[in-house]
């Protein structure tokens, strides 16, 4: 399966695993448990997931949750750049299934950007890549149908509906699960 998140294509990334694996301390996370928290700043700047998913949920203001991304083995997971900034999450990011994620604190990160100027070009880097993404994203839920969105989704990631439930991704389109199983049914997914 192609990664949910494009920016880990781009060969700078691989510093943040190297980063994670080589420097952070692996550890497990229990379904439903949360990697990063609403109104909280994150101490970690960047989970490396060795094995399990997430997603990234948001709620509105009458409590119905939200899913706005999703993140597999061999992804990254963060509040970017907000955790850099120490800034109060505007998001969860929740472990949807038993996870084993490498992280790297937060204050760990700060004070070794004091001392190697290659980490400030990657933060750059990174936060650029994560807009890119973003934007993209964004300019979709405007200028695609929800069917289009779903072909693309996936077209790109044919196994997400055997790592993340129906709900969730109907979510993540910005529809509800019974128009996303309209839709399955009408393209014969």
């Amino acid at each position: 399966m192609a990664k949910f998140n494009t920016y880990i294509e781009h060969p700078e990334i691989e510093r943040w695993r190297d980063l994670c694996v080589n420097e952070g301390e692996l550890c497990r996370y229990a379904k439903g448990e949360e990697f990063v928290s609403i109104g909280r700043v994150a101490r970690y700047i960047i989970g490396y997931v060795k094995s399990g998913t997430l997603k990234y949920v948001l709620y509105d203001e009458l409590g119905a949750e939200h899913v706005c991304g999703f993140s597999s083995a061999g992804e990254f997971i963060a509040d970017w750049p907000f955790a850099l900034y120490g800034e109060k999450a505007k998001l969860a990011i929740i472990a949807n299934s038993t996870c084993e994620i490498y992280r790297f604190p937060v204050a760990k990160f700060i004070e070794r950007m004091k001392t190697d100027a290659g980490l400030s070009e990657l933060v750059a880097k990174s936060t650029e890549l994560v807009f890119y993404q973003t934007y993209d994203r964004y300019l979709a839920l405007y200028c695609q149908s929800p069917e289009k969105r779903y072909f693309n989704l996936i077209a790109n990631h044919p196994d997400l509906f055997e790592l993340f439930s129906l709900k969730d991704i109907a979510s993540f389109l910005n529809v509800t699960p019974t128009y996303l199983s309209r839709i399955r049914k009408k393209l014969g997914k």
